[in-house]
């Protein structure tokens, strides 16, 4: 349990403080960077802190369902998908970089949030609902991320190649979970997970 322990503290304190490291290219490294205007600047700037923060609660959901995880084999799957998460994080880090935005100032509150839904999940319910709620985030964000698509400018074709490669990796994460087994939510939950994204993205487009 101790090393389990140490494993969690050092993969908050990677995601919140150091520069995450993605193992695959940059879906943007070959998309056009076409110039924007101040006002598309700051669209996509907030947009893409939003997604940011989506993927720092991705880590620390992940890091908290594995630490209270009873299958090894689980166990193996959600490291795979946190370390799929991680590439997200890495575009998500570079692209504000490029856009000479930043990420949100309460990263540390969305990562403890995050995470400890994610323990309750695997401890309370088992790993079969700690599936489930990978099953309906992937979905929400997947719906989110569609709507990223809508709102983006349309000359912002490297943040678009990014938000379509993570919309893909979460659909995939999605079935992963639901082919471990997972099961449905009851409704009410799903509705409370919905209502805790909008505060989330509400408050993450500026602050």
């Amino acid at each position: 349990m101790m090393n389990a322990l140490i494993l969690a503290t050092d993969s908050a304190l990677r995601t919140l403080f150091a520069e995450p490291r993605a193992s695959r290219p940059n879906p943007a490294a070959n998309v056009a960077d076409l110039e924007l205007n101040e006002a598309e600047r700051r669209q996509s700037g907030a947009l893409m802190r939003i997604n940011h923060v989506g993927e720092v609660c991705a880590q620390a959901l992940y890091t908290g369902q594995a630490l209270a995880c009873q299958s090894p084999a689980l166990r193996a799957q959600l490291a795979e998908a946190s370390r799929e998460e991680t590439d997200h994080l890495a575009w998500t880090q570079q692209r504000l970089h490029e856009l000479n935005d930043r990420p949100s100032w309460l990263n540390p509150l969305w990562y403890a949030g995050a995470f400890a839904i994610g323990f309750a999940a695997g401890k309370l319910g088992g790993d079969k609902v700690s599936l489930g709620f990978v099953v309906e985030t992937e979905r929400q964000v997947e719906a989110h991320l569609q709507s990223h698509m809508d709102l983006l400018p349309a000359s912002d074709l490297a943040s678009r190649a990014i938000v379509s490669a993570m919309k893909a990796d979460e659909i995939a994460h999605a079935k992963m979970a639901q082919q471990a087994g997972a099961v449905e939510l009851p409704a009410p939950v799903k509705t409370l997970m919905q209502a805790a994204a909008k505060v989330m993205t509400t408050v993450a487009h500026r602050v």
